[in-house]
């Protein structure tokens, strides 16, 4: 989850490659142009959402509007643990099978 950049956020905590900082670029794109009223709900929610679960918050963002991303943001914080990382999990699942379609067809 590290090698993703936090919603609103350019940059990943751990290193990305220059293809992965691009499709995150690509992927998050309706959150990293959102509102500043946005963006800053983003932050504190993306802090709120890491102190309670301890990793960030993982979203196949790709055509997800920011208001969308962020109300699903808002709406997990009231998973259990396990649930959460399950979710968190089935995100990642979509991540890489939408990055493996791009790198099939050398996008």
């Amino acid at each position: 989850f590290r090698h993703h950049p936090k919603i609103g956020r350019k940059k990943a905590a751990a290193r990305q490659s220059g293809k992965a900082r691009q499709w995150s670029k690509g992927e998050q794109a309706a959150a990293q142009k959102a509102p500043a009223k946005i963006l800053a709900e983003f932050g504190k929610a993306n802090r709120e959402y890491e102190k309670r679960f301890g990793f960030i918050f993982v979203i196949c963002a790709a055509g997800k509007s920011s208001e969308e991303i962020l109300a699903s943001l808002k709406q997990r914080m009231a998973n259990d643990a396990e649930t959460e990382m399950r979710v968190a999990a089935e995100e990642q699942s979509k991540i890489t099978r939408l990055r493996l379609e791009k790198l099939i067809e050398g996008a």
